[in-house]
């Protein structure tokens, strides 16, 4: 279909599991994510809420996504921007009503300038409301006042819907585990986020700006008709140790390592990826200690993401590596069980200070209930789901909270990779991006 990354089917077969799952006498509206104001008159680039690209692909703002059941099923049907030659004159080209009809996975459109005509009378017939709301205050308030309005169809016929319901729940656990078409979208998103590191590496020499790195890899996406997933982080030296650092406005000084956290979008899915190099292309030696250290954690982690296991097995995983390689190093002065803790709340997390995995598919931090009630390890691993693996160490000189070993001062060091959990096995998507020592000591730099 036009526009789209998926087939007909592809989007009916989710519509169809998804209203499976809600009383067919309630009204589903969904509206997409509201554009966003950056300062005065100028918009955030704009991206649409992540539950209606999954349900239909709709990608312009100002939408809403409406499902009433009838005589002959499910109806579904999309509010959009009506065609307006002097706003599209500055704006750009809408697709319009008819438009959306022909070339969306829809059985009908509305304009947005009859949403409270249309919506009105479909709240009449419901009798309950399943509505993402604080997305569009028009249809809130629509919906609110039929709640509570004291009509005279309502008070003699029992008319009109009596609670309101958020549907996101059902269609975040449908996501987390992902077909075969959508697993094919994120395999090219992660290679696209591969090559732009490896252009990241080989641009890379003593002295270049955080920045740079930045421009290379973003502009890799763009080039391919991209964008980030997530705002870059390109850390040098110290700023490394910083687990969220987006400054990315320093220089990276010869004998430094420099951590890149960057990832892509392609067709709405997201692909996140970490690698860590030397910008003079060799690793010293205390450098290549914690950085082996942490490449076997997280190849541990990656074997550890199997069906049937539960979700912090691949935690569990990576610190049990890096309790005993800290131990080893002598870096902790304490036993294994001391370093572990009860809960994985040992000695280790003044080092390892974050989880190993999180969903990843229409967001970089994807949705779906990963510990149910919030105890336990979490559910088991399902064939379909994706997931990061991304275990990290990091001695940052300037905390004075924790003692940090002289020898490994200003180290920070990440390495993540996207996994498909399968029946046969973990799957890595990222897998075309080196992340081994020698691989990234012979790229590093050849581009300079």
């Amino acid at each position: 279909m036009v526009g789209l990354p998926f087939d007909e089917a592809e989007y009916r077969g989710r519509q169809s599991r998804f209203l499976a799952q809600v009383p067919e006498d309630s009204l589903v509206l969904i509206p997409t994510n509201p554009t966003s104001t950056r300062s005065n008159d100028v918009t955030y680039p704009y991206r649409a809420s992540s539950s209606v690209l999954y349900l239909c692909g709709w990608n312009d703002p100002d939408a809403i996504l409406m499902a009433q059941h009838g005589d002959s099923g499910w109806n579904v049907s999309l509010f959009v921007q009506p065609q307006d030659t002097l706003a599209e004159i500055w704006e750009g080209r809408r697709i319009g009503v008819e438009g959306a009809v022909a070339g969306w996975p829809i059985d009908s459109a509305h304009s947005l300038d009859d949403l409270e005509d249309v919506v009105t009378g479909a709240l009449s017939e419901s009798k309950a409301v399943h509505l993402v709301q604080k997305l569009h205050d028009g249809l809130d308030e629509l919906v609110n006042s039929a709640l509570t309005r004291k009509s005279r169809d309502r008070n003699t016929f029992g008319k009109g819907p009596l609670s309101i319901t958020d549907p996101s729940s059902i269609i975040d656990e449908m996501r987390m585990c992902k077909s075969a078409a959508e697993v094919a979208v994120m395999q090219s998103s992660a290679n696209l986020a591969g090559e732009a590191h490896v252009a990241a590496m080989k641009a890379t020499q003593p002295g270049i700006g955080e920045w740079q790195v930045q421009a290379t890899i973003e502009g890799h996406f763009l080039s391919a008709g991209s964008q980030w997933s997530y705002p870059s982080i390109v850390g040098g030296g110290d700023n490394a140790t910083i687990l969220h650092y987006h400054a990315n406005n320093q220089n990276v000084e010869d004998g430094e390592l420099i951590l890149v956290d960057a990832g892509c979008e392609v067709d709405g899915y997201a692909s996140d990826i970490t690698r860590t190099w030397p910008v003079n292309g060799k690793f010293s030696e205390a450098q290549r200690e914690i950085y082996e250290l942490v490449l076997a954690a997280e190849l541990a982690g990656i074997d550890a993401c199997r069906v049937g296991v539960p979700w912090n097995a691949s935690h569990k995983a990576t610190m049990e590596v890096i309790s005993r390689g800290l131990i080893d190093l002598g870096v902790l002065d304490c036993t294994f069980d001391e370093a572990m803790g009860e809960n994985l709340d040992g000695k280790t997390r003044q080092f390892f200070m974050h989880g190993t995995s999180h969903s990843l598919g229409l967001d970089v931090h994807d949705v779906g209930v990963t510990r149910p009630g919030g105890e336990g390890d979490g559910r088991l691993l399902e064939a379909g789901m994706v997931l990061t693996v991304e275990p990290g160490i990091y001695f940052g000189s300037w905390r004075s909270d924790i003692e940090v070993p002289e020898r490994y001062s200003g180290i920070g060091i990440r390495i993540e990779d996207d996994v498909l959990i399968t029946k046969d096995g973990p799957v890595v998507l990222t897998a075309s991006c080196p992340k081994t020592v020698a691989e990234i000591e012979e790229l590093v730099g050849q581009g300079a």
